[in-house]
C-alpha cells in the first residue's frame, strides 16, 4: 500500500516553491521599510498558551487545535495561529524592557487547524504576520493596515477591499455585551448549539457564526458601534482619519468581530473582490489586543496586529491573472566531450557557482544533442561546450542562447568573463 500525504496538507514543488520564496522575500522587504524584525517561535506550545492567549470560547481552541501529551505527560498544542506565540515571548524575554519601543515584530511560518479543508484552506497552512507591541497610538493602527494593503498592492493585487470596525474599550464591550445578551435570550433556542454555548460567555462570538447567519435576530442585532463610548468613538474616527490622509480607501462594517477572543479597539479584515475567486473573500485579518499581554503574564501592555494566508494570497493573484517576476534561468549550462573534458566540465561548473551563477553539467552521460535539451529544459543564458580537443588548446565555446552568438573562450578567463556577462 503506498503512503499518501495527509489530508489537508499539500507538497510544494519547484517550479511553484519559487513563487512562495518570492512572496516570502517581498514580506522581509516591506517589514524591512516598515521597521518590523523577524521572530521565530516553536512549531509546539503548551496547550494553556492558547487556552488563556486565543480565548477558550473560540471555534479554534474548541474544535480545531491539534493537541497531544509528550511523554512527560504535559499537554502540548500545534500552533493555530501566531499572535499568542509571539506576545508569549515577548513576556518571556522581557522584551518590553528594550530602550527601542514600541516592539514591532514578524513571522511567517506553518500554522495547524483540524478544519474541513476547502479550496485556499489546509489543516497545514503558513501566516505571514505582524505585532506591534507598546503603543496606544491610533497611528500605529493606521500603519499595520498600511504594511498589509502595501504588500497586496506590492504584489499587483488591485480587487482587493479594506473593512474597518472598532469593538471599543472593555468599558464599551461591557454594555454591549449586556445588550446582545437582551437580544438574543429570548430566542436562544433557535440557535445551533454553540452559539447557546456562546451566549454568556462571549455574546459577540454569536455575531461570527456561520451556520445562523441568516437568522432574523442576527440583522437586527445591537451593534457595537451604538455602544461605543467617547474616548472608543474618538480612537475609532482618529484610525479612520490616519488612514484617509494615507490615502487608503476602507469601509465600515459594524458587524465586523473577528472570530478571536483578545480583540478590542480597531478590527480589519481585506479581502479580494476579485471574479472567481470564491465565496470565501476574506484573505488577512486583525485588529488591537489590549488585554493579551497581561492575560499570558506579562505588564499591561497594547497590542495590534494582523496575519494573513500565503495560500489565500496565491488564489486572489490567480484570480487576478497575475504573473510574478520571478527569473528560473539557469546561468550557463556546461556540455562536456569526452573523458577529460568531463571532468574539467566538474571543475569549472563549480567554480561559476563560487562566483556566484547558477551552473549545472551532465551527470547522466547523454551525448551532445541530449546534454543541448537539458540545457534547454533548464532555459541556460549560456551553453559552454568543452571537448578533449578545446581542453588542450585552452579554450572553450559559449553560446549565448538568446542571441545565437557563439565565441572562443581562454579557460584561464571562462568564470570571470560569463560573470561579467551575467552579473
Amino acid at each position: 500500500m503506498s503512503i499518501q500525504i495527509p489530508r489537508g496538507t499539500q507538497d510544494i514543488l519547484p517550479g511553484t516553491v519559487e513563487l512562495w520564496q518570492y512572496i516570502e522575500g517581498q514580506a522581509r522587504d516591506i517589514c524591512r521599510r516598515y521597521n518590523y524584525k523577524e521572530i521565530r517561535t516553536p512549531i509546539f506550545e503548551h496547550t494553556e498558551l492558547f487556552l488563556r492567549g486565543v480565548g477558550d470560547t473560540t471555534d479554534i481552541v474548541q474544535k480545531e487545535m491539534y493537541t497531544f501529551e509528550d511523554r512527560g505527560e504535559r499537554s502540548l498544542t500545534l500552533r493555530p495561529e501566531g499572535t499568542a506565540s509571539v506576545v508569549r515571548s515577548y513576556v518571556e524575554n522581557k522584551m518590553y524592557g528594550n530602550a527601542a519601543q514600541p516592539t514591532k515584530l514578524f513571522y511567517i511560518g506553518p500554522m495547524f487547524r483540524y478544519e474541513r479543508p476547502q479550496s485556499g484552506r489546509y489543516r497545514q497552512f503558513v501566516q505571514f504576520g505582524i505585532e506591534a507591541l507598546g503603543s496606544n497610538d491610533p497611528a500605529i493602527d493606521a500603519e499595520v493596515i498600511a504594511l498589509a494593503m502595501d504588500f497586496y498592492k506590492g504584489l499587483g493585487l488591485k480587487s482587493v477591499k479594506l473593512v474597518l470596525n472598532s469593538l471599543g474599550d472593555t468599558e464599551s464591550r461591557k454594555v454591549h455585551r449586556e445588550a446582545l445578551v437582551n437580544h438574543f435570550a429570548p430566542r436562544i433556542g433557535e440557535f445551533c448549539n454553540d452559539c447557546q454555548e456562546r451566549l454568556h460567555k462571549n455574546p459577540l462570538r454569536i455575531l461570527d457564526c456561520k451556520k445562523d447567519r441568516e437568522h432574523e435576530l442576527m440583522k437586527s442585532a445591537p451593534s457595537i458601534t451604538e455602544y461605543l463610548n467617547e474616548s472608543s468613538q474618538a480612537y475609532y474616527e482618529k484610525v479612520q482619519e490616519l488612514l484617509t490622509m494615507m490615502g487608503i480607501p476602507f469601509e465600515k462594517d459594524p458587524n465586523l468581530v473577528r472570530g478571536l477572543d483578545y480583540y478590542q479597539h480597531t478590527v480589519f479584515e481585506i479581502m479580494s473582490e476579485a471574479k472567481g475567486f470564491g465565496a470565501i473573500t476574506t484573505l488577512s485579518g486583525g485588529g488591537r489586543y489590549n488585554g493579551l499581554v497581561q492575560e499570558i503574564g506579562g505588564p499591561e501592555t497594547p497590542g495590534i496586529g494582523f496575519a494573513l494566508s500565503i495560500e489565500r494570497l496565491l488564489m486572489a493573484l490567480q484570480a487576478e491573472g497575475i504573473e510574478l517576476p520571478l527569473s528560473s534561468k539557469l546561468d550557463c549550462y556546461v556540455v562536456a566531450l569526452g573523458e577529460k573534458a568531463k571532468d574539467a566540465a566538474a571543475k569549472f561548473v563549480y567554480e561559476l557557482r563560487k562566483a556566484g551563477l547558477t551552473a549545472e553539467k551532465d551527470y547522466l552521460d547523454r551525448k551532445v544533442k541530449a546534454q543541448f535539451k537539458a540545457a534547454d529544459r533548464f532555459n541556460a543564458k549560456y551553453v559552454a561546450v568543452l571537448g578533449d580537443n578545446e581542453l588542450e588548446q585552452g579554450i572553450i565555446n559559449l553560446k549565448d542562447m538568446n542571441t545565437g552568438e557563439q565565441e572562443e573562450i581562454a579557460l584561464d578567463a571562462f568564470v570571470s568573463y560569463v560573470a561579467e556577462k551575467v552579473l
